[in-house]
């Protein structure tokens, strides 16, 4: 199979140096390259270049964290023989994602066995109808939803906390109620005894370790075997060495030096309660880390209204196909992309690019899928549907976005790779040093304080850090408009010292337009305008038809030339409604003797804005003249002002004069200017600007830009701008709008800031407790910490960098979009 970028779920990861043995196993694979774990949302990215897909899986498999795999049933029509179902089944395994099909002729059904991420039901559907035979999902079908994954993990985790809380919170009462309760020692001794406190003790504590607490020991003890261990190891070491002591105590004290009898049965049993409280509530924040991509394909619609064999039917949205003709009631969710065939209404599409002013939707007009229709009816063509729909394409850009590894993340692997060895080791020098030169009962000490090591030192934080920010960073630009189509160009466009703009169709609109007309000689505006418009529309250059607009949009009545002739290098002369008119530039008025000195001053302030200049005479006298210029955005002035305001330099790429480059830039505040520039010359201009300023970041829209978008640190296309463009950029602009460069920059540096504050943590964190655990403190304080404290405090450490990262999703638009 040729190159391509493939992403799948994977299951078993636990902590971040699971997502750093399941990446390095999957690079082990031939053809596999870029690859990228996320500990956050349990996925796996890849380049797959020819890899075999098996391999893929069997590299995961012996690593201990399988890819997720799903069966879904297709309903497949149009078999006759044996040939079709070959046919169907070599579609189906060609499919990117699909680990086997196999297809059944009698009862017209296919059973597919394929990696979720990278493939789904609709898209097998889809793909074996485009081959011939029409299929679609079977009803019972599980479609695999994520967020009904996500919620089943966090209800499991929910239940496994409150059994876990069950069953430690009376080995808590009983043990640290002695300790803590003045009388309740001696009410336990008077009842039930010691003794059997202890038992009841085991007995609970038992429980909660193979019940609830299993999966520490499932996943941990085969890990440590292999010489990977992870944090479940951790946890599983030292709730064993806390058990496996006090059971000691309690049915064969005689094993103990004299004073060491003491029972850990609460440490092990609120270890485990806390540690998968903490869980529990990591499960809930993961889960609103990727409430973007939930709301987003929430979006999409699940039927449509479609018309075939001139029956208006209703169907799944899966069965839909390019070319069919679809009605669209008013208040309806348009269902996937299309052309407007008939009716006229106005279109929401504030979900898709954040613009909320309606669009008004006519023939000719493209519908997006997912945004909502208004008052009107309307029938369009679908030109794009599935994973081809725009809404498609930006949730698959968020979530390839998501699954990034950013650079500012690699410190955090390194460490990660060696830091669950590393506390194993130090607990056990730990435990070593306790015995040799603590106080007695030292193998009491001893074992507290590595029990509080091992536990402590969880780096779940370190490998959550990034990837939660990312997560929720994305997510929340999506939301304004703004597409991260690569998750490490959140990191680049932080670091970009100067922001570089195409000129054209970016900061300008894209078009000229009559910007200023001035008359003399007694001549009227509005009459003037008509007739040099008559003579304007017999011309195809760009500056006519600015002219021509001008006239109809003041609702002039244009007359037809008489005559008409094209004076090649000068101008036009024409006869219209009687009189002789002459329309040109300077030197055409030169040519005819016609003086154009009472427009002088006029003439050097048009060029002094860089507009272009249109003389008209009539009947042999100077008459007008006419401005044109592609009109500035109304928000390119304050966009510029803002970048500005964030300390950044901003530049200007043009193939357009000098004068005129100097003008636009005067006026918007724009720092460097890099004009007369060939399409072919912006690559060599934007590596002058780095070789300038530092890393650059270009904003451009048209095909021209592509290469310029690719060659930048951080190319940003805006959305109305070409699909070349876009698919050159790192980020995309959706609504068009310039605002989207300001909000891309402060969401980047507000994620990467969120992200420093989160490695911050964990690191201080680890490094600040690991020493306290260790016990470094006794000396000075005669206290030690409690491995139930250690196990509270590390749940906390998670918790604590994910409601950071969540906090990402409250990040307002640093810039409003312009009035419509």
């Amino acid at each position: 199979m040729s190159r391509h970028t493939l992403r799948i779920e994977v299951e078993g990861l636990s902590c971040a140096g699971c997502a750093g043995r399941a990446e390095r196993a999957l690079q082990s694979v031939p053809g596999v390259s870029d690859v990228s774990v996320n500990f956050a949302n349990g996925s796996a990215q890849m380049i797959a270049d020819g890899a075999d897909l098996a391999q893929i899986t069997q590299a995961l498999q012996a690593a201990n964290y399988p890819a997720r795999e799903a069966t879904t049933t297709l309903t497949v029509t149009g078999m006759t023989c044996a040939s079709c179902t070959g046919r169907v089944e070599r579609t189906l395994t060609g499919q990117p994602g699909v680990l086997n099909a196999s297809v059944n002729l009698a009862s017209e059904t296919a059973t597919v066995r394929y990696l979720p991420g990278a493939t789904d039901p609709a898209q097998l559907a889809r793909a074996v109808t485009e081959s011939g035979y029409p299929t679609r999902p079977s009803e019972d079908t599980d479609q695999n939803d994520q967020s009904a994954r996500r919620q089943a993990e966090i209800d499991h985790a929910r239940r496994m906390t409150l059994i876990a809380m069950a069953l430690a919170l009376p080995v808590f009462v009983l043990e640290m109620g002695s300790h803590t309760i003045p009388g309740f020692a001696d009410l336990i001794q008077g009842t039930i005894g010691r003794t059997t406190s202890w038992v009841i003790q085991f007995a609970l504590t038992t429980l909660a370790l193979i019940w609830p607490g299993r999966e520490f020991f499932t996943k941990g003890v085969p890990a440590l075997l292999r010489g990977a261990p992870d944090m479940n190891s951790l946890v599983a070491l030292g709730t064993s060495a806390a058990w496996g002591f006090s059971t000691i105590a309690l049915f064969a004290p005689a094993l103990l030096p004299q004073g060491t009898r003491a029972v850990y049965f609460e440490a092990a049993a609120v270890i485990v309660a806390l540690i998968l409280l903490g869980r529990w509530l990591e499960a809930r924040a993961k889960g609103r880390t990727g409430a973007a991509i939930q709301k987003l394909i929430g979006l999409q619609a699940h039927t449509a209204r479609v018309e075939r064999k001139g029956e208006i039917t209703e169907i799944p949205i899966d069965e839909v196909g390019v070319g069919d003709t679809l009605h669209v009631r008013p208040g309806e969710k348009i269902a996937v992309d299309g052309d407007v065939t008939g009716g006229t209404s106005y279109v929401d599409e504030s979900m898709i690019s954040g613009e909320p002013v309606p669009v008004e939707k006519a023939t000719g007009d493209t519908v997006i899928g997912g945004t909502i229709n208004g008052e009107g009816a309307l029938t369009f063509r679908a030109t794009k549907v599935g994973r081809d729909t725009m809404l498609a394409q930006i949730i698959s850009m968020v979530e390839e976005a998501q699954g990034a590894k950013l650079p500012i993340q690699s410190l955090a692997d390194k460490v990660v790779r060696i830091f669950v060895p590393t506390v194993i080791a130090v607990a056990l020098v730990t435990i070593a040093a306790w015995l040799a030169f603590g106080p007695d009962p030292a193998l009491t000490f001893a074992l507290v304080a590595g029990v509080s090591v091992l536990i402590i030192a969880c780096p779940c934080a370190m490998g959550l850090a990034t990837p939660t920010s990312i997560m929720v960073g994305t997510g929340r630009a999506a939301e304004q408009g703004v597409l991260f189509r690569k998750g490490d160009a959140l990191q680049s466009l932080d670091e970009a010292r100067v922001i570089a703009f195409d000129k054209t169709g970016t900061l300008t609109e894209g078009h000229p337009r009559l910007t200023r007309i001035s008359t003399t000689n007694g001549h009227e505006e509005n009459d003037t305008l008509r007739l040099v418009a008559a003579v304007e529309g017999q011309s195809e250059h760009p500056i006519a038809r600015a002219i021509e607009t001008a006239a109809q949009d003041r609702g002039l009545t244009v007359p037809r030339p008489e005559s008409f002739k094209a004076i090649s290098g000068f101008g036009l002369s024409a006869r219209v409604d009687g009189h002789d008119l002459l329309v040109g530039a300077t030197r055409l008025m030169e040519r005819e003797g016609i003086d154009t000195a009472p427009l002088a001053d006029t003439l050097a302030e048009m060029g002094a804005r860089g507009e272009t200049p249109v003389f008209a005479a009539i009947d042999g006298q100077l008459a007008a003249l006419l401005a044109v210029a592609d009109p500035v955005k109304d928000s390119s002035r304050a966009v510029i002002d803002a970048l500005h305001a964030r300390g950044l330099k901003t530049a200007m790429i043009t193939g357009d004069t000098r004068a005129t480059a100097q003008a636009i830039a005067a006026d918007l505040g724009i720092d460097h200017i890099e004009a007369e520039v060939l399409p072919d010359g912006k690559v060599n201009a934007i590596k002058a600007l780095r070789d300038a300023f530092g890393p650059v970041a270009f904003v451009g829209d048209g095909i021209n830009d592509a290469p310029a978008l690719a060659e930048a640190d951080i190319g940003l296309a805006v959305g109305s701008g070409t699909d070349v463009a876009i698919d050159s950029a790192d980020v995309v602009l959706i609504s068009g709008d310039l605002s989207g460069v300001v909000n891309a920059a402060h969401l980047s540096r507000a994620t990467l800031r969120n992200i420093r504050q989160n490695l911050f943590w964990a690191f201080a964190y680890n490094t600040a407790l690991i020493p306290v655990a260790a016990g470094v403190l006794y000396p000075l304080t005669g206290t030690m910490l409690s491995p139930m404290l250690a196990a509270g405090a590390m749940a906390l450490s998670s918790v604590f960098v994910l409601s950071n990262a969540l906090r990402l999703r409250r990040v307002k638009p640093a810039m409003e979009r312009a009035a419509a």
